[in-house]
This record gives C-alpha cells, structure tokens and sequence, in this order.
C-alpha cells in the first residue's frame, strides 16, 4: 500500500462529508466547487496553518503530533474508527518495516481449539485478520455451511464469499449492508499494517473479481469488526437473526475469536438448537 496516497485519499474523503453548516462555519455565496469543506476550512478547525494541513494531507509533512492529529480528527468530525486510521496511516509508514511483519498464523493452537469445541450451543470460529475462517465449532460448520461448501477443500474466507461466489447473495440477507461494512473492516486491518501479505493479496483477488468491492473500496471508510447483528439465509432452518461479539487472541498475531448468538426464546434461537442437534449427530466433516 502507498501510505501517502491512503492518507491523502483518506483525508479529502473526510473533508467531503462534512458540511459548513455541520461544521458550523459561514457560507458565503451560493456557489462552493468543493464538495464538503475546503482544506483552509480544516485547517482553521484545526488550529494549524494552510500550508501545514496541506502537506499533511499530502503525506508529504514528517512525524506529526497527537495533538495536531487529534484536532484534525475533532475538525473532521471523525468517528473512533476513523481516529485510529488516521493515527495509523501517520505513523505506520514510520513504525513498521516491511522486513519486520508478522503473518497471522493458518493454524490455531489446541488450547483454543478446545475452547471452540466447549462451545456447543453457539456458532464459533477464529478467523485471521485477512478473513479466513481457519477454524469453527460443530454449529459453525453448519450455520455457515455455504461458505464451507463454496470452498470446497480449501479454507473459507468470508469476503472473497460474499464478493467472488454468487452463492453469498441468497446467504446474507441484507447483501450490500454486509459488503460496506466488510470492505470497511479490511480498510482499518490494512491501515493498521499496509506490509501485511494476507490482507494486501485479498484486496487484489477481490478488486480484480468484483466491481461491486471496488467501487465500495474508494469510499475510504473504516469500521471496527468487534460487535454487531448478522442476517442470514440458512438452505434448511430458514432466517437468522444473529449477533456476533469478535475478541482479539492477544497470544496468537491476527487472529480473532467470534461468537455468534441469538435473543433468547426467539426463533433463531429455536433454530439454532435444531442445528446443533443434526451437527452433534452429522458425521464429521472432512474438509
């Protein structure tokens, strides 16, 4: 990734959602040829001058300050998500060295394979930080089981799923929904290490097979993968209406654990317990 041409695309993409009147600055005159507001504008929100906001926006200014950094992000307007990135794309370039990267791991220890396999009444995976999911439960295995039939002997990988198999569209109920928000978590993975192979080969394969992920990739927005709901399509039990909570194995480089879950007494609830019960019965899969 060219750092400079992230942040400089970051930024401006920053400045183009923001209003004078969010920002709550004077309008004068009916006619603006910036979307958004202007870079003196920033820079007056800022507290810095033109020139300094400029090359920063550039990538062409040295070690920045978290002072500075964080009043550009408060001008802005920018979420905690979209703090961080910024924090990252001004330092990263500085901090982390190419020859010095750590890939996630393909494999998860016994310990926490264990701990996958007690979870009995909840689908549970860990997935590396590229969006394999490099290991699952029983109940895993089933609710997601497009994802495991379309990669076949290889290991599912939930982005090139939802953007590279058609099989994803009857799957993900809300489709577009989980594709901003899945373009967005790889944004914020990759701002936090551009050397990192997996994540930088995943964005190529999919911007080569998938126009509806680089027409998405330019929006330059970030989100976090730590919480949230997730609707799917499931081909026996119908609807699922699922939470998930997403932990970061502080042990294991990459990788992530992630629990799914249901209201209790609901019907995804209901259904959840079927598939438990085939998966608890269904021979064991031999991928």
């Amino acid at each position: 990734m060219d750092t400079r041409t992230e942040l400089r695309e970051f930024l401006s993409t920053r400045r183009a959602k923001i209003t004078p009147e969010q920002a709550k600055l004077p309008v004068y005159g009916g006619n603006r040829r910036v979307k958004g507001l202007r870079r003196e504008e920033v820079a007056m929100l800022a507290g810095v001058s033109v020139d300094y906001y400029t090359k920063l926006e550039r990538g062409t200014i040295g070690a920045v300050s978290e002072s500075v950094l964080d009043a550009v992000a408060r001008a802005l307007q920018l979420t905690p998500a979209e703090r961080n990135h910024l924090f990252n794309l001004t330092g990263t370039a500085a901090t982390i060295r190419p020859d010095r990267r750590r890939p996630a791991p393909r494999v998860v220890r016994p310990a926490v394979q264990r701990v996958l396999d007690a979870v009995t009444d909840a689908p549970a995976f860990v997935a590396t930080n590229n969006r394999d999911l490099i290991a699952t439960n029983a109940l895993g295995r089933a609710v997601f089981s497009p994802l495991y039939d379309a990669a076949s002997h290889g290991i599912p990988n939930t982005a090139r799923f939802l953007f590279l198999s058609p099989a994803s569209r009857e799957f993900f109920i809300d489709w577009h929904k989980t594709a901003v928000d899945t373009v967005a978590n790889i944004r914020t993975e990759l701002g936090r290490d551009p050397f990192d192979t997996g994540v930088t080969a995943l964005i190529d394969d999919l911007n080569r097979g998938s126009d509806e992920f680089r027409a998405l990739w330019t929006s330059h927005d970030v989100r976090y993968h730590d919480t949230g709901f997730k609707d799917v399509h499931h081909p026996v039990v119908g609807d699922l209406h699922l939470t998930f909570e997403a932990m970061e194995l502080p042990a294991d480089h990459g990788q992530m654990l992630i629990v799914y879950g249901a209201e209790p007494g609901s019907e995804t609830a209901d259904a959840l317990r079927l598939l438990a019960s085939w998966a608890a019965t269904a021979p064991a899969a031999t991928d």
